[in-house]
């Protein structure tokens, strides 16, 4: 059964934020909230739960998943980054994109795509989420709360709560979330190819 966990939105609770931590880094998986929509999160290096999102989400192995980090040093230890990219991202961010990007040595194998070695990585503009990692002081493995066959992402942790509660370790609750996945920017090959268009205006990457 999972815990339940009611955040402020605004002002976080400490004590809150560290059961939730203490929790992924005992190896649980949570339903979070992010600045674009709900997410399922656990520890970078936490092979079963990396294997219960794929399972939860039935993924096959292209799936990107995101790193979530908390800031640019952190995304920095992840994925190669070139100064022009680096601006661009740099400009967006903290927001509501993903970018696909050359992953460093510091990814494990089984998150990277198979054929590209590439990850997703985004720095969220949302303030229990940067709590969150704050507290963590490393990055979230994370992956959009959409479930197989439905058109949209989960939004209530109640909800969320009342339908995951077995495959779940941790439900954080923060209030309304948004309903619209993050827009995906591949610059794998230097340069822009926009490949979902969500939450986060696309124009600039045009």
């Amino acid at each position: 059964m999972a815990r339940y966990f009611d955040v402020h939105p605004e002002n976080p609770q400490p004590r809150i934020i560290s059961a939730v931590a203490d929790s992924i880094r005992s190896g649980g998986l949570v339903a979070y909230p992010t600045d674009s929509c709900y997410a399922l999160g656990c520890r970078l290096g936490n092979r079963e739960g990396i294997g219960r999102i794929r399972s939860i989400r039935d993924l096959d192995d292209r799936h990107h998943f995101t790193l979530m980090c908390q800031n640019f040093a952190q995304l920095g230890q992840f994925v190669q980054i070139d100064n022009d990219v680096f601006r661009a991202i740099k400009a967006a961010t903290p927001g509501s994109y993903t970018f696909i990007l050359p992953a460093t040595r510091e990814v494990p194998r089984q998150l990277l795509h198979p054929k590209k070695k590439t990850v997703g990585v985004r720095i969220p503009d949302h303030v229990v989420t940067q709590a969150l990692l704050a507290e963590l002081g490393e990055p979230l493995v994370s992956s959009t709360l959409l479930l197989p066959d439905e058109g949209e992402p989960m939004t209530q942790g109640w909800e969320i709560k009342e339908r995951l509660d077995h495959v779940v370790d941790a439900v954080v609750d923060s209030g309304d979330c948004g309903t619209e996945p993050t827009t995906v920017i591949d610059f794998s090959d230097g340069a822009s190819d926009i490949l979902r268009r969500g939450a986060g205006d696309p124009a600039r990457f045009e």
